[in-house]
């Protein structure tokens, strides 16, 4: 299946999208099956109901789909469809941003943006993620967290003023093969969308994607640029310094 990774340059195709198994892009097991009663209660990754970043969360929890399931619109309501087990052929990891009574709250990786869902939890696998991607659009940085400490800041290539990067709570979709060496080791594709592009290149969508500098490496510098169509632009050394962070993490852009 081929996806519109957007914000690429001035030519930006339509990219093969192949999941990279690495255990360590994995979340960390927890080796218990969701089948337990949960009671109420707000999470780490729960940042739209708290009002801003937690970065002292020492963890996120991930909710890993193995089938096909239910999809509410409140814990115990009525069903209004189902959310897919995979997403352009990589399996569904989903942040839980909030639990009820046997119910899981969880963001979904299709448009639009900031969309979520109620799955009931005897049909996932928990995990947890110690790692946060916030990228400031004003500063044109990105900070990577683990464990609520600040591990990386660095200078990213965003979207331009016509062709913005999108803000919101976003989260690790998964990670790409990447088609040259100038989109750098390897592609991290999110589960945000372009606001400016629908229908990129007549793909069915446009989505945003962490990669490395395309060539813009001057542009990006040492403080960031607007260089791309909304994707987020890094020099390979600091590319390659996300390796580690799972499926399922947390990406916050904000402005």
């Amino acid at each position: 299946m081929k996806a519109a990774i957007v914000g690429c340059g001035v030519l930006v195709v339509a990219l093969a999208v192949t999941a990279v198994v690495v255990e360590s892009r994995h979340p960390n097991r927890s080796n218990v099956h969701a089948a337990q009663s949960l009671g109420t209660t707000s999470l780490p990754g729960a940042s739209h109901r708290k009002g801003g970043i937690s970065g002292a969360a020492p963890s996120s929890l991930v909710a890993t789909l193995h089938s096909d399931v239910p999809r509410y619109a409140a814990p115990t309501g009525v069903q209004t469809g189902s959310v897919p087990a995979t997403w352009f052929s990589a399996p569904s990891a989903l942040p839980v941003i909030a639990q009820d009574n046997g119910y899981l709250e969880v963001r979904l990786a299709q448009r639009p943006n900031g969309s979520t869902a109620w799955i009931p939890a005897s049909e996932v696998t928990l995990s947890t993620t110690p790692y946060r991607v916030v990228i400031n659009l004003t500063t044109e940085h990105l900070m990577l967290y683990k464990e609520g400490q600040l591990e990386m800041s660095a200078p990213v290539g965003i979207g331009t003023v016509r062709d913005p990067t999108p803000t919101g709570n976003f989260f690790v979709a998964l990670y790409a093969n990447p088609p040259s060496p100038a989109w750098g080791p390897f592609i991290m594709v999110t589960s945000g969308h372009s606001t400016a592009i629908s229908d990129w290149e007549k793909s069915g969508d446009a989505i945003v994607a962490i990669h490395g500098p395309l060539g813009a490496n001057v542009a990006i510098g040492t403080t960031g640029g607007r260089v791309s169509h909304g994707c987020v632009r890094l020099h390979n050394a600091d590319l390659v310094r996300l390796r580690d962070v799972p499926v399922g993490s947390p990406v916050q852009i904000t402005d």
